[in-house]
């Protein structure tokens, strides 16, 4: 029996987690519909976290995937947050920005010992974990849940530390998936490959199921994938929490134009261009260390969406953005299944 049939999905498809634009409804459909639902755990507080978690667990409706980073979380700098909010005065006056009582919020928090108490209470199937593994110890006591531990890898070196590291299953994110990249044992982003040239070097190199994160579900699978992973295309469900503004930007022509910025958190993530990145530059040496930069822009944001413009505003896509529909989750799914006549994993 494969991981995934032992996990009890119909499809090898899983919902990539997507902090700020999904709750536990998106997680909900995509479990009902076959495949598995994600959960983004990074952004939540531990009362919002288990509100969301006793939702899934009392749902009765099949497996999760809780999501959480484990960068290791720096103390901001002073002088890096001053030189932030210098280069950011000029949209501050712009858009009549006086506040900047929370440019020293991190917004991420970074796995610990109460997550992995809540894991242990709450037990959910799959465990997911960006830029790496956490400390042994608490990796240990996932582990100890019964949960199958998932984690992200942009490169074939990364995917041979997490397999000797303790990973179930290696995500392999190539250069064209939207949000954050998981890199973690190398900041240089001329290693990072796109997916359908880093996928057939990982199912060589590591001996665990790949998962190919991004769309194009029968060639990942035919290149040796034993799941896919897609984000960019849940964007516009209706079960979606994606702002009405990112859901235009989704379907205009500057959809099609993604770039890797580390402006919105100070990591490279991928996201469509905007004013910010183009007159900043979108990999710029002013931003402050992950996550310390998007405090300063939160109330900038929220001053430019107020008048509905999105030019300071993070808005996370892949490269391929043509597969989002103003669909339900689960009229999403059977197009795939039909489009890539996949068979059922465990039929029910």
């Amino acid at each position: 029996m494969t991981l995934f049939a032992e996990l009890g999905l119909r499809y090898p498809i899983i919902q990539a987690p997507m902090a700020g634009v999904q709750d536990s409804a998106l997680a909900l459909a995509v479990t009902r519909a076959g495949a598995l639902g994600s959960l983004p755990a990074a952004m939540l507080s531990l009362a919002t976290l288990r509100e969301e978690l006793t939702r899934l667990a009392a749902s009765g409706e099949g497996p999760f995937n809780i999501n959480f980073f484990c960068h290791r979380q720096e103390a901001p700098d002073p002088a890096a947050q001053a030189r932030w909010l210098q280069r950011l005065a000029p949209y501050y006056d712009e858009y009549g920005v006086r506040d900047t009582a929370g440019t020293a919020a991190p917004s991420r928090a970074p796995f610990n010992a109460e997550h992995a108490a809540m894991v242990a209470e709450f037990k959910p199937a799959v465990v997911s974990f960006h830029f790496g593994l956490p400390e042994p110890e608490l990796l240990a006591r996932v582990k100890a849940s019964g949960a199958k531990v998932f984690a992200s890898a942009t490169t074939v070196a990364e995917a041979r530390w997490l397999a000797d590291h303790g990973a179930d299953a290696v995500i392999a994110q190539g250069l064209e998936a939207g949000g954050h990249r998981g890199h973690f044992l190398e900041d240089d982003l001329s290693l990072q490959q796109g997916t359908f040239s880093l996928l057939p070097q990982i199912v060589e190199a590591v001996r665990l199921p790949v998962i190919a994160a991004g769309r194009g579900i029968r060639a990942a699978l035919a290149l040796g994938a034993s799941a896919v992973q897609l984000g960019t295309a849940f964007l516009c469900c209706h079960e979606a929490t994606t702002s009405a503004l990112h859901r235009a930007a989704l379907h205009s022509p500057a959809g099609q134009h993604t770039a890797l910025t580390t402006l919105f958190s100070g990591r490279p993530a991928r996201g469509i261009v905007n004013r910010l990145m183009r007159e900043l530059g979108p990999l710029s040496e002013d931003v402050p260390a992950f996550p310390h930069a998007s405090g300063a822009l939160a109330p900038l944001r929220s001053a430019a969406e107020q008048r509905g413009d999105t030019g300071c505003s993070p808005l996370w896509a892949g490269q391929n953005v043509s597969g989002c529909r103003d669909w339900s989750v689960a009229e999403l799914i059977s197009r795939w299944v039909k489009e890539a006549g996949l068979a059922e994993v465990m039929p029910i």
